[in-house]
């Protein structure tokens, strides 16, 4: 790798060698590293490219006064050196407040409110992130975890309904559960039916309408699995009648007045989504002339069609309106936090985030994860990734209100691979991955603020290759990480099962996960099966993992004082975890075996198409919630 080549990536934060998931050192080939340079808009094709993006990166930094963010404590005296020399400055305070002096060698801002401050020295920009220097902790509690999709329909159709989920946090609180989690609830991709991921959504700061409830798709579909293809052309349809009727009955002026206190950026989404019904799904497949949000075809099309606009602006009302009242349902029925929503890591790289502020996003690449011993060749999750350098030079805008959006409805909020907040893992196309560093204490100070001003808590899942400190800054800042007992080991003392007490205090504790076995699927080990029935392992391979299955089965069931596979017992070793959170999943509860979703897989497994077996009104009669609740409450939860 040439000299300029290896300033220019150390200078931008790439990180070329470093120890994968299974500890194996390994080192990215120059390839990979001028690819991910010019995803974060530094030219690195040639060694004069690479010379020429060095020197301009040196020359902007060296002429700032300031980096460009600093963090403050909120609400406390802020005083920053600004070196050699005097300077006028400006601060524009989050609150609206407009301050200016001139200073010399040290500036002197005073005491900030909490939230992100635009301050100007000359032609230099910085973000003062005044942020509270941790979060309150949560007191111990329990939730149930469950797929709303899955949930069985009350009022007919095929896809569980923000109704439905309002049911079960209603049943679920009424049983003294804290908090109701569920996967992630984004805009997808309603003209692609069968890209029903919920982690590769189409825009996280908006939801997904297909969970909007009408009462009008006729009868609910008892099949065990969601045909998506189906379930979404009926919910389309019956949400067309629904708009239909809100027309004929001359609107609501509630709806004007919240499109008009949304603003643009509402504005740019509802036109996505109407030019998706004309040229498809995916902005990257469109004409060129609409690619741009800024193009005159564009506004053109905005101006011809009002109508769609407003269907699309309605829907994301009704979806607003129905989340917030499955979260007010949890409340009501005593839960602390209500909702426990899911953030996920990234957006996919042909919707419309992307589409609308394009310069936000690296592209070129996706998110990943390198190899481990779960999966040999690495992983690549085909979302793109916030550029760090775009993040910092726009104060860190999109991220504040991304978790913004969430914190609008609910109390405990899951950010989904909060490694990414040290390090995100870049997968160029056909070449092997390597990380960038991410401004991890900004993006922490705005976690910190967006929580703070919503009075919530925040989940971190800080599993995988996890950057060394990482846990200790979440901690510090008093965000919650995750320990799932599969993976709680004594890795430095022969590796068994750990005890719950040994948990950490500031975690939310579960068995599992979406993405890993159920209590019986794991114990019969039907992973295994699947993974040996898609060609995933070889035979051989598969009896060696089915053996040292069931040894892990009996060193747990030893661990938590089991005798019969009962997962009562698995709950009580949960309850009595030293963590302050426990999560305790639907599916367990009901005794199910298959897994919600196989790593690696799209259609061969079915992921995210799994029904649970009852309504979610009929939860707070079933015993086997009623036994999870004593247990929980037993225990002092």
């Amino acid at each position: 790798m040439g000299e300029a080549l290896e300033a220019l990536a150390a200078a931008a934060g790439l990180i070329s060698r470093f120890h994968d998931g299974a500890g194996q050192w390994r080192e990215a080939p120059p390839e990979s590293i001028r690819a991910v340079l010019g995803a974060l808009g530094l030219p690195a094709e040639t060694d004069a490219d690479a010379a020429d993006s060095l020197h301009r990166l040196q020359d902007a930094r060296s002429r700032r006064r300031l980096p460009e963010w600093v963090v403050a404590r909120a609400d406390d005296s802020a005083r920053f050196a600004i070196g050699e020399g005097e300077a006028e400055w400006r601060l524009e305070c989050a609150d609206g407040e407009i301050r200016e002096g001139h200073a010399a060698h040290e500036l002197e801002l005073g005491h900030l409110c909490l939230g992100r401050h635009r301050l100007v020295i000359g032609d230099n920009v910085t973000t003062v992130l005044a942020a509270p220097e941790r979060l309150p902790e949560p007191h111990r509690a329990w939730g149930v975890t469950l797929p709303l999709y899955g949930l069985r329909p009350e009022r007919g159709g095929g896809l569980g309904t923000y109704g439905d989920l309002a049911r079960a946090a209603g049943a679920l609180g009424g049983l003294g559960a804290a908090f109701l989690g569920i996967n992630p609830v984004h805009a997808g991709f309603p003209e692609d039916p069968l890209n029903y991921s919920p982690y590769a959504p189409s825009s996280r700061r908006h939801l997904n309408a297909i969970h909007i409830e009408t009462g009008t798709e006729g009868p609910a579909d008892e099949s065990d699995l969601i045909e998506y293809p189906e379930s979404v052309a009926r919910r389309k349809k019956a949400l067309g009648d629904a708009y239909a009727q809100f027309c004929a009955g001359a609107g609501d002026p509630a709806f004007d007045a919240w499109r008009a206190a949304r603003g643009p950026e509402l504005e740019r989404f509802a036109i996505h989504q109407a030019l998706s019904e004309v040229h498809g799904p995916y902005w990257t497949d469109w004409p060129e002339a609409f690619r741009d949000l800024a193009t005159e075809p564009v506004r053109d099309f905005a101006l011809a069609n009002p109508d769609r606009l407003r269907f699309h602006a309605w829907l994301q009302w009704v979806a607003e309106t129905q989340l917030a009242e499955a979260q007010k349902a949890g409340h009501d029925a005593g839960m602390q936090f209500g909702l426990y929503l899911d953030l996920a890591v990234g957006t996919h790289p042909a919707g419309a985030e992307t589409w609308a502020e394009p310069s936000q996003f690296a592209r070129g690449v996706s998110l990943g994860a390198p190899p481990d011993a779960f999966s040999a060749d690495g992983q690549v999750w085909g979302v793109a990734p916030l550029s760090p350098r775009a993040m910092a030079e726009t104060g860190f805008t999109v991220l504040a209100e991304t978790l913004r959006e969430q914190f609008r409805f609910c109390g405990l909020l899951r950010i989904d691979h909060i490694l990414g907040f040290d390090r995100t893992f870049w997968c160029p196309q056909d070449l092997p991955g390597l990380y960038v560093a991410m401004p991890k204490p900004a993006m922490l100070a705005v976690a910190r603020i967006e929580a703070a001003r919503a009075g919530a808590s925040i989940i971190g899942e800080d599993l995988g290759n996890i950057p060394e400190g990482l846990r200790a800054d979440l901690h510090n800042s008093g965000i919650l990480g995750c320990r799932v007992s599969v993976f709680e080991r004594d890795w430095h003392g022969g590796g068994g099962f750990l005890p719950s007490s040994a948990y950490d205090p500031q975690t939310l504790a579960a068995f599992a996960s979406h993405d890993l076995p159920t209590w019986r699927g794991w114990r019969k080990g039907l992973d295994i099966d699947w993974r040996e029935r898609l060609g995933h392992m070889d035979g051989d391979h598969a009896a060696q993992e089915r053996h040292r299955r069931r040894d892990d089965v009996a060193a747990f069931d030893h661990v938590i004082g089991n005798h019969d596979g009962s997962v009562d017992a698995l709950h009580g070793f949960l309850a009595g975890s030293a963590s302050r959170l426990v999560a305790s999943q639907a599916e367990d509860i009901l005794g199910l075996e298959e897994q919600a979703n196989l790593p690696g897989t799209v259609f061969e497994h079915p992921n995210w198409r799994r029904r649970l077996p009852e309504q979610a009104s009929g939860f707070v009669a079933d015993d086997r919630f009623a036994r999870t609740a004593e247990i929980m409450k037993n225990s002092g939860r």
